[in-house]
């Protein structure tokens, strides 16, 4: 049987998070079928053709998934998982509202954030804030899985040849309607694929302080992050909250500013290639798991770091 993996994209562009979950689908060893469905999302289906490791693209362009609600999407997904041993998403907010829907209308237990594919019915996923790691078999003759897009190789975008094939199925919840949305807008890269991230917490003491994170994330050309201190006491957009209940990251550099490291923060960035940390207090559980720490006042340490990396880029050779 093959594996159903639902794409995640806004109708024209392909979510990057859907590459890596494409690699777990295929670690199960069984065709994968990605389900493309919006409206109007032809040229999403077209890249999704393109990836290496997608056997079949299943279009559903319809009206009713235009917002990809996913009380619509969950009746969508739940028909098309007959024929399918599993079905998958990155464990994204979408992919997170859509398939415990999905669990429940398939009358399935649900696995959530695998990080490891050891056998069709067996997984790994972090419990305990990220503190341990569990295997977990699955009895279930259906597995549904939501899987961590930084714990696998992204699928190469190029290479694919997969056909498409159109899907009729129309439903639309009767209680359910689209009213609006309002989206964060941002020239700053994307949060949880951002190679470069820098993140504030509660001791920046203010949102006016937060500005210190936002400059130098800009002087880096990286994405700002935040922990969930910082968001509670308003310096930061709930947007932006790193962590177990925020977005779980894993750029190739993680910078902390006045962020004390609780688990639950650990738990969304640990997986980070190198951390650097900056931390006035010296017993600060970051510095646990940071690569670089400075024990220090940020006020005082990041803009001389500002300064430093300003002198640097100045003295770099100009491009032709």
């Amino acid at each position: 049987m093959a594996i159903l993996l639902i794409a995640e994209h806004d109708n024209l562009t392909l979510n990057n998070a859907t590459l890596p979950a494409v690699t777990a689908a295929r670690a199960l060893g069984a065709p994968v079928h990605l389900l493309v469905a919006g409206s109007d999302c032809r040229a999403v289906a077209e890249q999704a053709a393109h990836i290496t490791g997608v056997d079949k693209v299943l279009l559903a362009d319809a009206e009713p998934y235009r917002h990809h609600l996913a009380e619509h999407l969950a009746r969508l997904v739940a028909e098309l998982a007959d024929g399918h041993s599993h079905v998958l998403a990155a464990a994204t907010a979408a992919g997170r509202d859509l398939l415990p829907r999905v669990a429940a209308l398939l009358d399935v237990a649900q696995i959530s954030d695998v990080i490891g594919i050891e056998a069709a019915d067996t997984f790994r996923r972090p419990i305990y804030a990220g503190n341990a790691i569990a295997t977990v078999q699955s009895l279930e003759s259906r597995q549904v899985l939501t899987v961590r897009a930084t714990a696998f190789v992204a699928a190469p975008v190029e290479g694919g040849s997969a056909v498409i094939e159109a899907v009729t199925a129309l439903h639309r919840h009767p209680r359910v309607r689209f009213v609006g949305e309002q989206r964060a807008l941002s020239e700053r890269p994307e949060l949880a694929s951002a190679r470069i991230v820098v993140s504030g917490g509660r001791g920046l003491g203010s949102a006016e302080s937060f500005a210190l994170v936002e400059r130098l994330a800009d002087r880096l050309g990286a994405a700002v992050g935040a922990s969930r201190a910082a968001v509670d006491a308003g310096f930061a957009a709930n947007s932006l909250q790193v962590g177990q209940t925020g977005k779980i990251v894993a750029p190739d550099l993680y910078i902390a500013l006045g962020i004390s490291g609780a688990i639950q923060h650990l738990a969304g960035m640990s997986g980070a290639k190198v951390i650097v940390a900056i931390n006035k207090d010296e017993e600060a559980p970051i510095f646990q798991v940071a690569s670089y720490g400075l024990v220090g006042d940020i006020f005082e340490t990041v803009p001389a770091l500002e300064a430093a990396l300003a002198s640097v880029l100045e003295a770099r050779p100009q491009e032709a």
